[in-house]
């Protein structure tokens, strides 16, 4: 039995000021499995686009001025209710995106804790003393530094975690006191719709935080708006660089994706652990429909492990289950849409006739990529320099860990990499080496915690995310002085 019966179609438009507004042209929301439309959203109106903005601007002081205890007690109230309402959030989740439902209920459970972590990070939010008499010049002086908001945040998400990568713009921007303004994915606004109900019940201005379904095309102008000076965007490279370059002057914060690279190191050869990194391989490079930008894409081992490591993988990854998101048992389902998996399998396609070899999958039915292994990949591929983003990997050997690391290196992106190994040295000559956001130890790249820095280097974008450094990054220093005192 599945989940699918239990959701019930819903046509939102847009939330402003705390409230549901409607709005024009509607557009459909396709479920990625059945291609049905399961909800039709109205884009919002310039005039409610325009009272979304301003009200941001207007409330900014009341916002950051409101008592810790307020913006925790309203970041808590979303955290319970998530919880509360979990299996309606994950069923709106799978039918808008297509995730598989355990996940999506994991993805649920995920945004409670950021928000959970926001109040409780809203709490700590005290800013720091510095004495000042460390001169002569500087005695009876001390330093109160503090951190402002810079003001109303604009948030742009993509569709893979469309309720998660929202909590990670909303919750940090509101424990800080900065309104929000959200500018979901076309394809997958539902989610961000029906979270805007949970911060509508909390005790705050009602311009703190608004959901805008504009079109793609005509976020330029968010961007542009003078009243929005940060610009939080998760999504591809291209769009993201070109934020960043229309608006010099505004703080711009950019998750841009990868091809997140595993090296499984000569010391990793015990059977139990070659399988244990094969599984983790191929579910962590699936189980999004790879659809992650921290989905394992390029996988690197030593040359002795590589021919067992390989077959492990090979078996791991056709145990993986495939097709209807709503059964419980399902581990990778559609990609968002078949257009989105008409590409992945061209670049499969194209990988084989510069030489390499599916070992497994590489087919396509509609919407769903099988799930892929490649060897021999050509470097130049797609599916090696390219950020894939659906259920591909490529397996390649290498001569030990100098090599390992200069191929997990070789990447135009950074976001985060994997290295199995259980040698201390190696563990911290990695982190010393590569050029990522993060490295995860003993396990894959896909890891992430809520309230750990995450973000990357080179075209995976500026910038961190995670609770607190959102937090930080949202807002600026300042400084407090205080003259005469006797310390």
């Amino acid at each position: 039995m599945t989940a699918q019966a239990e959701v019930t179609a819903v046509t939102p438009g847009s939330w402003v000021c705390g409230e549901p507004v409607g709005g024009v042209d509607p557009f459909p929301v396709h479920d990625p499995w059945t291609g049905e439309v399961v909800a039709t959203v109205s884009h919002t109106g310039p005039d409610d686009v325009e009272r979304a903005v301003a009200a941001a601007w207007a409330v900014r002081r009341e916002l950051a001025a409101l008592p810790a205890h307020r913006r925790a007690d309203a970041l808590r109230h979303v955290a319970t209710r998530l919880l509360e309402r979990l299996d309606e959030f994950a069923a709106t989740i799978t039918r808008e995106s297509g995730k598989p439902i355990r996940w999506a209920r994991a993805e649920v459970e995920r945004a409670a804790v950021t928000f959970r972590w926001a109040a409780e990070e809203a709490l700590r939010w005290s800013g720091e003393l510095q004495r000042l008499d460390t001169d002569p010049g500087s005695t009876g002086r001390l330093a109160l530094v503090r951190r402002a908001p810079r003001g109303p945040v604009l948030g742009i998400t993509p569709f893979n975690f469309p309720l998660n990568l929202v909590a990670h713009k909303v919750a940090p921007a509101l424990a800080v006191g900065a309104p929000v303004v959200l500018k979901p994915a076309p394809k997958t606004p539902l989610s961000a719709l029906l979270l805007a109900e949970l911060v509508a019940e909390c005790d705050l201005p009602a311009g703190a935080f608004a959901v805008v379904t504009v079109p793609n095309e005509e976020a330029a102008r968010l961007v542009a708006d003078p009243r929005l000076p940060v610009v939080s965007f998760t999504g591809s490279g291209p769009v993201g660089w070109r934020i960043r370059d229309a608006v010099p002057r505004k703080h711009v914060a950019l998750e841009l994706g990868g091809n997140a690279a595993v090296l499984v190191c000569p010391d990793w050869a015990g059977e139990a652990d070659l399988a244990l990194a094969a599984r983790r391989v191929a579910l962590c490079a699936n189980y999004q429909g790879g659809q992650s930008c921290i989905a394992v894409q390029r996988v690197f081992v030593d040359r002795a492990l590589y021919p067992r490591f390989v077959e492990l993988l090979v078996a791991a990854v056709g145990e993986l289950a495939v097709g209807d998101p709503w059964d419980e048992a399902t581990d990778v389902g559609p990609l968002i849409d078949e257009a989105a998996a008409h590409r992945v399998a061209s670049w499969v396609e194209e990988a084989v006739r510069e030489g390499a070899r599916v070992l497994v999958g590489g087919s396509r039915t509609g919407s769903v990529v099988t799930p892929t292994v490649l060897a021999d990949v050509a470097p130049g591929s797609a599916v090696s320099c390219q950020e894939v983003f659906g259920p591909v990997l490529a397996v390649t050997p290498v001569d030990g860990v100098d090599d390992g690391l200069a191929r997990v290196d070789d990447s135009r992106f950074g976001l985060q990499a994997g290295v199995f190994t259980r040698d201390i040295a190696v563990a911290f000559r990695a982190h010393r080496e590569l050029e990522v956001g993060g490295v995860v130890v003993g396990d894959v790249p896909t890891f992430r915690a809520e309230q750990m820095p995450y973000g990357g280097v080179k075209e995976s974008g500026i910038g961190r995310e995670g609770v607190r450094s959102a937090m930080e990054d949202y807002t600026e220093p300042r400084v407090l002085v205080l003259s005469g005192v006797a310390l």
